[in-house]
């Protein structure tokens, strides 16, 4: 079986709604007070209350965060994420998430990654927001993410860069793919950037056509509107292996003979960094028989656009191929396992028919290597003894 979240945002999602949804679900309320001095963000406090939304009870989350610069660049978002103690994992699906918005507001404003400056997404608040959620589901042992239709809002409001239209011109970017629907009626904004590229980076899509619901929680939006509640409603649930296994995704295509090899190497890192599953480069033949490459970029449909603007930004060429492919994903469990003293992630595939695959984290490997003197196949030997020790435990 494999554990997911589903997220229903039918009143939009933002960062502290789905915080709020977590408590629901059992977050520790002490774990959430104790995250702003975990990220080392000093004179942070947490005001957690329950509240009711149309009637439905759920957990609001405010931080009381004093002066803060105006904006900060992702390389100093990044730097507090490094640093912290959170699991390797949750780091960089924490940072795919900023990586996502700075790569959208680079686009929007016609500038690159570097000099973004990051304004609502950037503060205190937000990095609170994006860590506490990424590392609040892994908490709760969530393997895989869904989610339904968002509702985006209506009306206008009023930003850094003047009054906007809903969904602001980040947020819409980030929903590209996604299923979305305006409003309700004068309900305003619903769907903040935050909240639109945490889902944008962590949803599969839709729900599986069937699962085993656990148990649902509600986190409550700042809005309280007349007669219906403003608030994220969260399911945890189980799904067989079968029926998550299989993915729909969009391969992108293009052909180079123009571009060296080293520029080549940092198209394929800038789409990784930007949220690519996967890129290939591989030789090719072109017209007149001139050798070349292609590059091939596995992305989910909500990402495809936005790859695809990037891969002819950063490559030479002028025209890219987008093509439907099916993907089996075995089912996975993120682990640690502790060998010659040192801690190692894991992660353990299980295989169609019964049976288990565990791989080791490399850099880990080598981090170990380092440390110990051993040999890597000596550390990997070691890995699969104590895994099969603990499973036999």
């Amino acid at each position: 079986m494999t554990n997911i979240a589903i997220f229903d945002p039918f009143s939009g999602i933002a960062g502290d709604m789905t915080l709020g949804a977590l408590l629901d679900l059992g977050l520790d309320p002490e774990w959430l007070k104790a995250l702003p001095a975990t990220l080392k963000l000093d004179g942070v406090s947490v005001r957690l209350e329950r509240v009711k939304r149309g009637e439905i009870a759920g957990w609001k989350v405010d931080f009381d965060i004093p002066p803060q610069p105006h904006g900060r660049h992702l390389k100093h978002i990044k730097a507090i994420v490094d640093a912290s103690p959170a699991p390797a994992l949750v780091k960089e699906r924490a940072m795919l998430v900023f990586e996502a918005v700075t790569t959208v507001e680079a686009s929007i404003h016609g500038t690159t990654l570097e000099k973004v400056h990051l304004h609502e997404v950037g503060a205190v608040d937000a990095i609170l927001d994006v860590v506490g959620s990424v590392w609040g589901l892994h908490l709760l042992g969530v393997e895989k993410v869904y989610n339904t239709t968002i509702a985006m809002g209506d009306g206008f409001i009023d930003a850094a860069h003047g009054r906007l239209a809903v969904p602001a011109p980040a947020t819409l970017r980030l929903l590209e793919g996604l299923a979305v629907r305006p409003g309700p009626e004068n309900s305003g904004e619903l769907t903040t950037p935050t909240g639109a590229a945490l889902l944008r980076v962590l949803s599969s899509g839709a729900p599986p056509a069937e699962y085993r619901p656990r148990k649902s929680g509600y986190g409550a939006g700042t809005k309280d509107f007349q007669g219906r509640a403003n608030a994220l409603r969260i399911t945890l649930a189980e799904v067989q292996g079968v029926a998550a296994a299989h993915e729909t995704l969009h391969l992108l295509a293009a052909d180079l003979d123009d571009l060296s090899g080293e520029y080549v190497a940092a198209a394929a890192d800038a789409l990784r960094t930007a949220g690519a599953l996967d890129v290939t480069i591989l030789q090719t033949l072109m017209k007149k028989g001139r050798p070349g490459v292609r590059l091939e970029v596995l992305c989910t449909p909500s990402d495809s656009s936005r790859l695809e603007d990037l891969l002819l930004r950063e490559s030479t060429t002028i025209g890219v191929r987008r093509s439907e492919v099916q993907r089996r994903a075995l089912d996975r469990r993120i682990g640690t396992v502790e060998v010659f003293g040192q801690v190692i992630t894991t992660k353990t595939v299980s295989l169609p028919g019964g049976g288990e695959r565990i791989k080791p984290e490399f850099d880990d490997v080598a981090r170990v290597v380092a440390a110990t003197g051993r040999t890597a196949a000596e550390v990997l030997a070691e890995v699969v003894r104590r895994s099969e020790v603990i499973v036999s435990d």
